[in-house]
């Protein structure tokens, strides 16, 4: 038999083992399980949370059901892998096993290499294949674009029609109920997400993509970087490209079709157009980034520039770890940066600016490491993908040596994007009646004010817990300082060359 083992490609559709085990089948009648195992190795890990493992058990559910509609289930197993497979070739000999690429964290990618080792021992064919647009290996990012757009515009793989299963007597399914025991071992917890999370499973992915480029686009690119109206305009797509209840390609397809109705409808609201161009750019950006962790494994745990390691080193323990809580709990003192911490520890998700917002407050005013906080906001994403988390946070707190540097003003943030304070209002109630004037800097009210309205400044709500202009200043004096040497700067140069992108415009070049 042969096995397809599912990692993070829990769907049917544009599915390439699944395609080849159902052809197989047709061609010399071979029979196959499916095999999804929950490995304590992978989810012991720091970046691993009970929400992303809720979200898994969602897209699991619906996809068994649609693979036994094919004549096909899914075989679960708890267990690390290769062991996991070495049980099941000592049960029921294995003649291949088919597998998605994927690009994960460390636990994963030592992992994929000791299934491949296991498999040539045994004899038994691994074959891997292409998911995304990420190549492996990679032949340089000259031509990298021209690339990932010719496989997006191949033909999607269609959902197989039929698969032979090899029988519940030879090979047991066990069931969905190995997640709770996953979840005890590796001290998860429950889910404290699953009231306002997304939900999972690829006909939730189709009708997300549906009701974006038919309803939901006109505004997504003017309103992207608004934590107020980003929650509606947004794809919100992310957690389905992550753990793979939905291809890129298919919402690359799906994209360009809507376009060409677009134009055969003579649709004359640039909005639509401009909107789709703008997402279809970005999924373009989700593949280069994870391109990045592809060619660079180290980047999880080491600066890309390796003349930052000791960028952030000399901030006292104390003061470090108190800095962290803060951030953490949203209690810094910076209303935009409380309220948008508090709405993604809450839900699982925030808007893009936002997410680049509160990694440079935590790297560039609170002088934090990225390594201290980066497993851990990991946790927080319900879409977190390791090839983008941590190239971003990277690029956020300037340890590339080559993208810009951007320290955001919290007060412009809430200027510009929440000046009513809808979104500060709801996630940081203590701040409610305070007047739109001062809810940016809510310290600067006056101390009769913060009595009537019932906000006392550093008892209700805590003052700043730094100074935004000194965190300010010290941050751009360290990074462009370091930035200015030689080292750095021919550090830079190969830093582009391995991982910069090439798609500039010719005002940039």
């Amino acid at each position: 038999m042969i096995v397809v083992w599912l990692k993070r490609d829990l769907r049917i559709d544009d599915h390439a083992p699944l395609a080849e085990a159902s052809a197989l089948f047709a061609l010399d009648g071979v029979p196959m399980i499916a095999l999804y195992a929950f490995e304590p190795d992978v989810w012991s890990a720091p970046d691993a949370d009970a929400s992303h493992l809720a979200f898994v058990r969602e897209c699991l559910a619906e996809l068994d059901t649609r693979l036994r509609e094919r004549g096909g289930r899914l075989v679960y197993r708890l267990g690390d892998m290769p062991e996991v497979l070495e049980t099941l070739h000592a049960e029921e000999p294995l003649d291949a096993v088919l597998a998605h690429e994927e690009t994960g964290n460390s636990a994963t990618y030592a992992r994929d290499i000791r299934v491949a080792r296991w498999c040539r021992r045994r004899g038994v064919a691994f074959r891997e294949f292409r998911q995304h647009g990420v190549l492996r290996p990679n032949p340089g990012r000259d031509g990298w674009a021209e690339r990932w757009e010719r496989h997006m515009r191949r033909p999607r793989l269609d959902a197989p029609e039929r698969f032979l299963d090899v029988g519940e007597s030879r090979v047991p399914a066990a069931s969905l109920a190995l997640a709770d025991e996953l979840a005890d071992r590796c001290r998860l917890g429950p889910d404290t997400r699953a009231a306002l999370r997304q939900r999972g499973g690829e006909r939730e992915a189709v009708a997300l993509l549906t009701s974006f480029l038919m309803e939901r686009c006109p505004d997504y690119r003017e309103t992207m970087g608004s934590p107020v109206r980003a929650w509606d305009t947004c794809s919100r797509l992310s957690p389905h490209l992550a753990w793979g209840s939905m291809g890129v390609r298919r919402a690359y397809q799906g994209a360009r079709r809507r376009l060409e109705q677009l134009d055969r409808l003579g649709e004359t609201d640039p909005r639509w157009a401009n909107s789709i161009r703008s997402f279809l750019s970005r999924l373009s950006w989700h593949c280069h980034f994870i391109q990045k962790l592809e060619d660079e494994p180290d980047i999880e745990t080491r600066c890309m520039a390796r003349s930052c390691e000791s960028l952030r080193d000399g901030l006292d323990p104390h003061t470090a770890a108190a800095r962290l809580t803060a951030w953490q709990t949203g209690r810094t003192g910076y209303p935009m940066i409380d309220a948008c911490m508090r709405a993604l520890v809450a839900t699982g998700w925030i808007n893009f600016r936002m997410r680049a917002m509160l990694v440079s407050f935590a790297s560039n005013h609170l002088w934090l490491d990225w390594r201290t906080f980066a497993p851990w906001l990991g946790r927080q994403f319900l879409d977190y993908e390791p090839g983008i988390h941590y190239p971003q946070v990277q690029m956020q707190s300037g340890t590339t040596g080559i993208n810009t540097v951007r320290i955001y003003s919290p007060r412009k943030q809430v200027e510009d994007h929440d000046p009513r304070g809808e979104f500060i209002r709801r996630w940081v109630p203590e701040l409610a009646a305070v007047p739109d004037e001062h809810l940016a800097e809510p310290h600067l009210m006056p101390e009769l004010l913060q009595a009537m309205v019932g906000c006392t400044i550093g008892v209700d709500y805590p003052a700043p817990i730094v100074e935004h202009r000194t965190a300010y200043r010290h941050a751009q004096e360290r990074i462009f300082g370091l930035r200015a040497t030689a080292e750095a700067r021919s550090e830079a140069q190969a830093v582009f060359v391995k991982h910069g992108s090439r798609k500039r415009t010719r005002g940039r070049r």
